[in-house]
């Protein structure tokens, strides 16, 4: 009879970590591709993650975890293959250079060895012409470096310093060899915390068994080639949040933000039903490209009562102008005649211009003003910022509020502020106008 093939490989970290440390009349059978110039052997936690065949695996967790070393590692398990070739990257040389980092290591294993150093282009070659290089995105468009590169496997060192962007359009790079089965891989290594700690969450630990990327937990207990107890010392210096995340690993505690505190915003069921509405739309007619990272359109909708403001809901999209403005129509429509609608004018004409298409065509028959933004971002969200520590401010429950929570936390650093931009000028609205809102009428600003 003959044997199913599984159609997908396991997407459990379990499953990997059990295989790799199994009964020893198995262990030929679960020990990971070796070559010569791994100077140690893998720990249970590494040798899981050398045991991986999906294209994206994650090693994190606790520092001290052993992340440099298994990123090397699984950069060398194909050396042997002609043409192979393996790109490691840090977010700026100075990290990629600092002693023991990942430059550093690879000269303790591979000196003295048959595979030769190239200082200018950073480049370890072997006699089978297979190469390791290393690199650094220090700015954004760094990526763009890489454009001509064909390689099989990619590491990030600390992944949570670089953007999501950089690190979705370094998938365009792999390539896979004509001569040879060897398989694409993307190997990300972090601890918690940073700026990019929201999207590598979101992409390993929340999606990441749904999406086949499988998550290898590691902390200071499984790396013996440390020497845990006086490292431990260190860590408990460090503030309870950063500790956290490096000695625990842990992914749900996270920094507090420079304006804004998650713990500022309870969640509540409903609005009043008698209360004051607006919705108020920042638009960016931009949709997301491979390789991008655009600023999306956010409608806020936000209600008043007896002093205390709800963020009903928050629409978000990247799409086309045509995209856009059917989501701004169907919110209207959903949100219906009674709710006055705000939207973000550009400067120039051609600011007056989108405001007079949204008037006529658009949003005809509703209640609709254009509104030019003054002062910095940051100047704008402070009145919102004060009456949420003043407990002023909830959120109605909704799939939208972690998104949101995400966004005004990392306020003002983060990638992206549109629903801050679109909520701190709601409560603008209300806020200064706090009277019935009769006197506004369909009118294009000049």
């Amino acid at each position: 009879m003959a044997t199913a093939t599984p159609t997908a490989w396991p997407t459990s970290s379990e499953f990997w970590l059990k295989l790799a440390s199994s009964m020893p009349q198995l262990a030929k059978l679960t020990q990971p591709r070796m070559t010569p110039y791994m100077s140690q052997a893998p720990t249970p936690k590494q040798a899981a993650y050398l045991l991986v065949p999906n294209r994206e695996a994650f090693y994190g967790g606790a520092a001290g975890g052993g992340k440099s070393s298994a990123l090397l590692m699984a950069a060398l398990q194909y050396v042997d293959v002609p043409g192979y070739a393996a790109l490691l990257l840090r977010r700026t040389y100075a990290d990629l250079a600092l002693p023991g980092a990942l430059m550093d290591r690879a000269q303790d294993w591979l000196g003295g060895t048959d595979a030769k150093w190239d200082e200018q282009n950073k480049t370890w070659r072997f006699p089978s012409n297979a190469t390791i290089t290393f690199g650094y995105l220090e700015h954004e468009n760094d990526k763009y470096r890489y454009q001509g590169s064909e390689l099989q496997m990619i590491g990030f060192d600390e992944a949570t310093q670089f953007s999501e962007t950089q690190y979705r359009y370094l998938f365009s790079r792999l390539r896979r060899l004509s001569t040879a089965s060897v398989p694409l891989r993307m190997r990300p290594a972090s601890n918690p915390g940073g700026v990019g700690h929201d999207w590598v969450k979101q992409r390993f630990i929340v999606e990441g068994p749904a999406a086949g990327r499988i998550f290898i937990p590691a902390k200071l207990d499984d790396n013996p080639y440390l020497d845990a107890d006086s490292y431990r010392q260190s860590l408990m210096q460090l503030d309870p949040i950063t500790r956290a995340q490096l000695l625990a690993g842990d992914w749900a505690v996270r920094a507090e933000g420079a304006m804004f505190r998650r713990q500022w915003f309870p969640i509540v069921d409903a609005t009043p039903a008698d209360a004051r509405r607006v919705r108020y739309w920042d638009l960016a007619a931009t949709a997301a490209v491979k390789g991008t990272d655009p600023d999306w359109t956010a409608g806020c909708l936000l209600t008043e009562k007896d002093g205390v403001y709800y963020v009903q809901d928050v629409r978000r999209l990247r799409g086309t102008p045509m995209q856009v403005e059917a989501l701004v129509r169907q919110t209207a429509e959903l949100d219906g005649r009674a709710v006055p609608i705000w939207l973000e004018q550009e400067p120039g004409s051609a600011g007056v211009n989108t405001i007079d298409h949204y008037t006529r065509r658009v949003l005809a028959g509703f209640t609709f003003r254009g509104n030019r933004a003054t002062g910095s971002k940051t100047e704008r969200a402070a009145p919102l910022a004060s009456q949420a520590e003043a407990g002023n401010v909830r959120l109605v429950r909704g799939p939208w509020v972690g998104a949101f929570l995400d966004e005004l936390e990392s306020f003002p650093q983060g990638a992206h502020d549109d629903q801050v931009d679109a909520a701190a000028a709601a409560f603008e609205k209300l806020a200064r106008h706090n009277l019935p809102f009769g006197w506004i009428h369909n009118e294009a600003v000049a």
